[in-house]
């Protein structure tokens, strides 16, 4: 019998898929060194290792890239980056809509946050190990 690997991607263009990568993405550790903004792409990059919630599998780690595209603008809070192996836990991601734009939150531990103005909601979580 072969092993079955499932790689996950999830792309999110509404509050359902977001909230979708967020309860995949609850609990992934990672550092101010995985966190990248492409200004010019109007990318920002979150580079996290979590468990493998979707697939049933709590005791495998993964490494995931969640990607957030028409990245206006981003604000942390609570968060040195000078220090870049500040250890980092993902608490979740929320939303909300100012008039034409939106503001995507990630929560860590800590009381650290980083908030995301875009125009439009599109994140992408994709697996890069099995």
């Amino acid at each position: 019998m072969s092993e079955k690997k499932y790689l996950a991607k999830i792309i999110a263009v509404d509050n359902e898929g977001l909230q979708m990568i967020s309860a995949c993405c609850s609990g992934a550790k990672t550092n101010v060194a995985n966190i990248k903004y492409l200004k010019e792409n109007k990318v920002f990059l979150l580079s996290i290792e979590r468990t493998k919630v979707e697939a049933g599998e709590e005791d495998k780690k993964v490494s995931s890239i969640c990607k957030f595209d028409f990245v206006s603008s981003v604000k942390s809070k609570n968060i040195d980056q000078k220090n870049q192996e500040q250890p980092l836990e993902l608490i979740g991601i929320n939303y909300l809509k100012k008039n034409d734009e939106y503001e995507i939150d990630l929560i860590f531990n800590n009381n650290a946050l980083i908030s995301l103005g875009t125009e439009a909601i599109e994140v992408r979580l994709e697996d890069q190990t099995n």
